[in-house]
């Protein structure tokens, strides 16, 4: 690892070491961005924050959304990839809810402050 420098000097004391190994793992922080584009689209954010809330099969979130099947479906997928929600199997029906791990549960907490802060009722 090279000596970094900073070519402004500031009374801040930092290890820029630390601080440069974090910024070189940009495979984390396209992870990151990845979830964060998911999350971008409205729909997406109604539709993870729906299914933090309760399971439901891709017709009953066409009609709470008013949107077409096809159309959840586009964000579903979307939302699966990145591990924000997970489905399961009932005879013919697939259920779907928000995942049980860290992240999910992490992303729904912020999206609930951030709208308490942003639209106080």
């Amino acid at each position: 690892m090279r000596n970094p420098t900073l070519p402004h000097e500031h009374d801040v004391p930092i290890s820029l070491e630390r601080i440069e190994s974090g910024l070189m793992q940009v495979d984390r922080f396209e992870t990151v961005a990845d979830i964060f584009k998911q999350l971008s689209d409205i729909t997406r954010i109604r539709i993870f924050w729906l299914l933090c809330h309760t399971e439901q099969c891709v017709i009953n979130i066409s009609a709470l959304l008013d949107m077409s099947s096809p159309a959840v479906s586009h964000h579903l997928r979307a939302l699966r990839s990145c591990d924000l929600i997970v489905s399961r199997r009932d005879g013919k029906e697939v259920y779907y809810r928000a995942a049980d791990n860290n992240q999910a549960q992490l992303l729904h907490k912020t999206i609930e402050q951030v709208m308490a802060i942003a639209c106080p009722e």
